[in-house]
């Protein structure tokens, strides 16, 4: 596993090269561990497009929209196509003071069995819920984001994998799904115990469904990393669609 480095915005490098983990990742391998599936903001063909505000998220209910924080300004909507689906659209949305506007959208990848609010590891489903977004890395160098990048070889997805999942880790952003809040994305302590899982994160698509993350093009996930503030506290809620109008 290589050496990486761990940059946060006005800080100093941290080096994390002493960092002996398993990679556990999505890209369709049965090392993938998922979260608990239980909805809350963090224990937390793409192209653009712009909308006008609305007071509220499109397609998104009460139940979850509650569980948003108060001080989001950014959300990344993952729209699952059904239950049993891995195909996904997925939507940022800025809060502004009209609600919140449309700002981009991408064709994505879920969970290969689709989604689940019971998340277990190994299950191939993407957990439903409210999540923050609070850290990111990758085998590549920090492509300008203002979230605290770690970059890493420990990251590359095993040789072992098919080819076409080879550069999944090129860049990943952390779903705060049974993970700890502030550590590397390839941390692997599991706050709610190894059955619940983790190492759930955003990261490049390799065309078809994961273990349980949610993958993406290169260019979305580009954008997402230069885009996406901490200082606007971003979230993810993602779940099927019948799901989410809950």
């Amino acid at each position: 596993m290589g050496s990486g480095d761990r940059r946060r915005p006005g800080a100093v490098t941290v080096v994390c090269g002493l960092l002996l983990v398993v990679l556990y990742a999505c890209g369709g391998a049965t090392v993938e561990r998922g979260g608990d599936g239980a909805p809350g903001a963090g224990a937390g063909t793409g192209g653009a497009s712009r909308g006008t505000a609305a007071a509220g998220l499109p397609d998104v209910g009460d139940r979850m929209r509650n569980r948003i924080p108060a001080v989001s300004g950014q959300v990344l909507a993952v729209y699952g196509d059904g239950k049993d689906s891995a195909n996904s659209t997925v939507v940022l949305f800025a809060r502004s003071d009209g609600g919140w506007e449309r700002v981009r959208s991408w064709r994505g990848h879920n969970g290969k069995k689709g989604w689940t609010v019971r998340h277990r590891a190994g299950d191939n489903r993407s957990p439903v819920g409210v999540f923050t977004l609070t850290d990111a890395g990758g085998v590549l160098a920090d492509p300008g984001t203002r979230l605290p990048y770690t970059r890493s070889a420990a990251f590359a997805a095993p040789r072992s994998w098919a080819r076409s999942h080879w550069h999944d880790f090129d860049y990943v952003i952390a779903i705060d799904y049974n993970r700890v809040k502030g550590a590397p994305p390839n941390d692997p302590t599991r706050p709610q115990g190894e059955d619940k899982g983790g190492g759930i994160w955003l990261h490049l698509d390799h065309g078809s469904g994961t273990s349980a993350c949610v993958g993406l093009s290169r260019t979305a996930m580009e954008y997402l990393l230069r885009t996406l503030d901490p200082a606007r506290h971003p979230v993810v809620v993602m779940g099927d669609r019948d799901a989410l109008r809950a």
